[in-house]
C-alpha cells in the first residue's frame, strides 16, 4: 500500500506542474484559483486560529493540485480545533485523492460521528457552479466520501453501509442523489444485490434538475438502457473530470456485463487520459487492479 501511496503522489505532483505549466489549460481559471489561494492564505496569516480559516487554506491548496500541503494545512487547523466536522472532512477527501484510503475512512467517520452532534449545514461551493447553487451540505458530503472511500478499499459492505445510511440527506436535490444513486448502485451490483440496485434506479428521469453532475444522470441513464454508449460519451461531456468519470462507469458495466476485456479497456483508456486527481481516475485504478 505504501509503495502504491508512493506512486500516487508522483503521478498527481506531476500532474499538478503539468497542468500549472500548460498553455492550453485555463489560463483565467488558473488565474482565479492563484488569487483566491493568495486570499486564503492571507486570511489565515492574519487570523491562524480560526477554524474556517483553516479550511479553506486547505481546500484552495487543494484546488491547485497542492494535496500534501492540503493535507498539511488540515492537520495544523485539527490541531487548534480536534473537533472540526469541516477539517476532518476536507482532510479525508483529499486522503483519497493520495490513495490513502484508510485514513480518509478513520477522518470521513470520525467527520460523521462529530456532524451527527450538530444541525447540517450548506457547504460552500470553492468552484460554484453556473446557477450559484450549492449542491451539497456537511453530512451529505461526508456520506458520500466515506461511502466512496470503503468502495475503492473494495470494502463494498462497509461502502453500502455508508450509502444507505446517507440517502436521507441525499434526496435534498437532484444533483446530490444522482451522485449518490450512482456511487450506491455500483456498490450494490459489486455485492450481487440486482434487485436492489435497479430499485434505485427507478427513481431517475431525464428531467431531473442537475447544476453538476450531468455526467452521473448520463451514466444512470446509460445503466437504465435509456441511451446508448455513443449517447454517454458524447453529450454534455465538457472535460477531462467528465470523461473520467463516464469512462470509468461505462467499465463498471462492461464488468457487471461480464465482458472483461471491454471493461479493461474502458479503465485503460481513463488511466492514459486522466486526469490523475479525478474520482473516476482513482476507481479505474482501483478496479483494474481487482480485474485480471
Amino acid at each position: 500500500m505504501k509503495y502504491a501511496q508512493t506512486i500516487a503522489a508522483a503521478i498527481l505532483a506531476i500532474a499538478a506542474f503539468s497542468a500549472a505549466c500548460s498553455s492550453t489549460s485555463e489560463p483565467a481559471e488558473q488565474s482565479r484559483q492563484a488569487l483566491d489561494l493568495e486570499a486564503a492564505e492571507a486570511q489565515f496569516e492574519r487570523t491562524p486560529n480560526d477554524e474556517m480559516a483553516a479550511v479553506w487554506l486547505g481546500r484552495r491548496l487543494g484546488y491547485v493540485g497542492r494535496y500534501e500541503d492540503a493535507v498539511a494545512a488540515f492537520t495544523r487547523g485539527l490541531q487548534v480545533h480536534p473537533d472540526s466536522a469541516w477539517l476532518q472532512r476536507f482532510r479525508g477527501h483529499r486522503y483519497i485523492t493520495l490513495r490513502r484510503f484508510d485514513d480518509a475512512v478513520k477522518d470521513l467517520e470520525r467527520a460523521r460521528d462529530l456532524a451527527a452532534l450538530r444541525p447540517d449545514e450548506v457547504e460552500p461551493d470553492g468552484a460554484p457552479n453556473k446557477a450559484g447553487i450549492p449542491i451539497g451540505t456537511l453530512r451529505s458530503n461526508i456520506d458520500y466520501h466515506l461511502g466512496l472511500a470503503h468502495f475503492l478499499r473494495g470494502d463494498f459492505k462497509s461502502a453500502w453501509r455508508a450509502y444507505e445510511a446517507g440517502f436521507e440527506t441525499a434526496r435534498a436535490n437532484d444533483d446530490r442523489l444522482v451522485s449518490h444513486t450512482y456511487w450506491s448502485w455500483l456498490t450494490l451490483k459489486h455485492l450481487g444485490r440486482e434487485d436492489d440496485a435497479a430499485r434505485l434506479l427507478a427513481a431517475i428521469h431525464p428531467e431531473m434538475q442537475i447544476h453538476e453532475n450531468e455526467s452521473y444522470l448520463a451514466l444512470l441513464r446509460f445503466f437504465r438502457g435509456d441511451i446508448t454508449e455513443d449517447e454517454l460519451m458524447q453529450s454534455s461531456a465538457t472535460g477531462k473530470n467528465d470523461l473520467a468519470t463516464r469512462g470509468f462507469g461505462l467499465g463498471m458495466k462492461r464488468l457487471f456485463d461480464g465482458d472483461l476485456r471491454a471493461a479493461r479497456a474502458a479503465f485503460d483508456r481513463v488511466l492514459a487520459e486522466g486526469p490523475p486527481a479525478a474520482f473516476g481516475y482513482i476507481a479505474a485504478e482501483a478496479e483494474r487492479a481487482r480485474i485480471p
